[in-house]
């Protein structure tokens, strides 16, 4: 069998980044600010924080959609959605003179501080990194794609390089940076530390992409990977129109009494008489996302009709709710947030300085010798 030679290694590694680099560093970027895109609107947007100078206690859902009805008593809620402590509910609905919006709700005061009717900066985000604004039609967005194909290309840069760079783990140690030997010196020492240093966020954003890439093949092909939210039966109707259907915090509490240390990230209201409230949350779990637990309750009857938690969960939709958190750094805080975005920096920068020493060695191989320059001018 011939041997593979290292020129060949190293010509695939190039190739692997440069047909796709202005895509794959453009997705690599946006995903590095999706990473701190909460703490980034925190930081930009007064109207998002969650002030608390009094520490008081979080008020009920029900009475932060009190508080929008109270100001927009023509208000359609649709959906309360939670993200960090420091952050505001978003409540989103529907009203007369507005077809899409979101209150700002202060989940503390209970105060309205902003009523958006356009796109928040973390949707943006992460609807720009993850299918880069690309329409969804028949169960497919070709931006989802081609986000999800990098993973194939970050997975060949990684194996290729492994390959090249032999003996690759002195870089921990002894890591090398020349500066005063030439730029292109510079550049490879800098690709190659980074490269060793990044080895396992290479890996963990290759097979979540590898999942994603999975999960968008199912999609496509109508394969579900979580069951559909159930319906009232005709016979759990009430009789009489003026039974009253249980509240939001009733459906809150049957759910809580379901999982212990359950706390509601997001929770949809019924849109019909046979529309169950859909409440899901995140629970005392570290690898799982913050909708891995989750129960639909049904209004009329206070019975939970259907149930989710990590313990019951099938293997794809496992690997569903383990995704995200492992892709973005928020298994633990804002601490892995920290690194999961110091190391997309590095691995974006990585794609600067690989595509910029591939670029120079085909300008050198294209460029003409002085040699062959002066053949041909001996020649005319």
């Amino acid at each position: 069998m011939a041997k593979i030679s290292k020129r060949f290694w190293f010509q695939l590694h190039g190739w692997f980044s440069l047909p796709v680099w202005v895509l794959f560093c453009f997705i690599c970027l946006t995903g590095t600010i999706s990473v701190i895109s909460h703490e980034l609107t925190w930081l930009t947007n007064s109207h998002a924080r969650a002030s608390n100078p009094d520490n008081l206690p979080e008020k009920s859902k029900q009475s932060l959609i009190n508080s929008l009805t109270s100001e927009y008593p023509t208000a359609d809620v649709m959906s309360v959605v939670s993200y960090e402590p420091y952050l505001v509910n978003a409540i989103i609905f529907t009203d007369t003179d507005k077809p899409y919006a979101t209150a700002y709700v202060n989940q503390y005061t209970g105060e309205i501080q902003a009523i958006n009717q356009t796109t928040s900066f973390i949707e943006f985000m992460r609807t720009l990194h993850g299918w880069l604004y690309f329409p969804w039609q028949a169960g497919y967005s070709v931006g989802y794609y081609l986000v999800s194909a990098m993973a194939l290309v970050i997975f060949g840069a990684l194996a290729t390089g492994l390959i090249i760079y032999k003996n690759f783990w002195r870089a921990f140690t002894q890591p090398k940076i020349r500066f005063g030997q030439g730029s292109k010196t510079l550049l490879k020492d800098l690709h190659t530390v980074a490269g060793v240093w990044s080895i396992w966020f290479m890996a963990i954003m290759s097979l979540t992409g590898l999942w994603y890439l999975t999960q968008a093949i199912m999609w496509h092909n109508e394969i579900d990977i979580e069951e559909h939210a159930p319906i009232v039966s005709e016979a759990q109707l009430p009789s009489s129109k003026n039974t009253q259907a249980i509240d939001l915090n009733s459906a809150i509490t049957i759910t809580k009494n379901q999982f212990s240390e359950f706390t509601p990230t997001y929770i949809m209201l019924p849109e019909h008489n046979r529309g169950m409230y859909s409440i899901m949350g995140a629970g005392d779990t570290v690898f799982y996302d913050g909708y891995s637990y989750s129960t639909s309750v049904n209004p009329w009857t206070g019975e939970i009709a259907a149930s989710k938690s990590p313990e019951t969960m099938s293997t794809l939709q496992t690997l569903s709710h383990i995704a995200d958190p492992l892709h973005y750094g928020t298994i633990g805080g804002i601490w892995t947030k920290v690194i999961w975005f110091l190391f997309g920096v590095i691995l974006t920068g990585m794609s600067v300085t690989g595509f910029m020493m591939y670029s120079k060695k085909l300008v050198k191989v294209k460029k003409p010798s002085s040699v062959t320059l002066n053949n041909t001018a001996e020649t005319n």
